[in-house]
């Protein structure tokens, strides 16, 4: 039994209280270019830390995605683990974007990278794959309950690739995204005020009627803004599991840099747009 507030429960409470909006923080070269960084580690550290200070007191979710850190080696790896700590430290959840999945021993090794308390990396959440099958993530399960973290599944994704393996159909006539959707809901079960398993469906997918998006857990939506979605567009897609919707924007807030103020304009326009597509009451 974990000794640590559930991820599930610290996410419920940062959405309520700061808004549900997730941003990430994507340092890739065209970017670093348009906030007039160079593509080096000076950059990177530069770009990482800005988004930090200007946002980490008004988001609920900081979301790094691991290889535009990795790519530098060590040393990138080294603002990593700085952005992180960083980022905790004032308040925001950070949810680590690496897509990890294995098996055995490399699933627990990865799980230990970004899951375990002791880890210089450690992150609220980590995103993972599980298409070497549910079960796989079995380590990563084990020790976000131990850890009080939490991981969110790719279930449905939204680049078009995604649909040759997630809209396969089972022989059991339930297709693999809606099966990634039950092992979810079952890991969340009786789980107060929010499970901490949730699942990445994108935000440009459109009606989702057919699939059961209730899993009494967050659900990752990327795709907000540059990629063509709107918060308008949330409840269209996620229905009565609307509330649970963390919308993840990047290059949409990202592109205001590196002027501090407009990221945090840009941040709270879109985040407002968001309490205004939530259901009232």
């Amino acid at each position: 039994m974990t000794s640590y507030e559930p991820f599930g429960a610290r996410l419920r409470h940062a959405m309520d209280e700061r808004g549900p909006l997730c941003v990430g923080i994507d340092p890739h070269a065209s970017l670093l270019g348009e906030w007039g960084l160079n593509d080096d580690v000076a950059g990177l550290e530069r770009f990482s830390r800005t988004v930090v200070e200007a946002l980490s007191d008004r988001v609920a979710v900081f979301k790094p995605q691991s290889a535009f850190f990795e790519r530098f080696g060590s040393r990138g790896v080294a603002v990593l683990e700085r952005t992180v700590q960083e980022a905790r430290a004032a308040g925001a959840l950070v949810l680590m974007d690496a897509k990890r999945g294995d098996i055995g021993s490399t699933m627990a090794a990865y799980a230990e990278a970004f899951l375990h308390k002791d880890s210089p990396l450690f992150s609220d959440a980590l995103t993972v794959s599980p298409y070497l099958g549910y079960g796989s993530l079995a380590p990563a399960v084990a020790l976000a309950r131990e850890s009080g973290a939490g991981l969110f599944v790719l279930a449905l994704t939204s680049n078009p690739e995604g649909g040759e393996v997630q809209h396969a159909v089972r022989a059991d006539g339930r297709d693999v995204g809606a099966t990634m959707l039950a092992h979810l809901a079952a890991e969340n079960t009786g789980e107060e005020p929010l499970g901490s398993f949730g699942a990445v469906v994108g935000a440009t997918l459109g009606d989702l009627s057919s699939y059961d998006l209730d899993i009494n857990g967050p659900l990752l939506a990327p795709g907000v803004g540059a990629q063509g979605a709107t918060p308008a567009d949330l409840p269209g897609v996620f229905g009565r599991a609307i509330r649970n919707v963390v919308p993840n924007v990047s290059r949409g807030v990202l592109r205001h840099g590196p002027d501090a103020g407009a990221l945090r304009a840009s941040a709270e326009r879109f985040a407002e747009e968001v309490r205004a597509a939530l259901p009232t009451g």
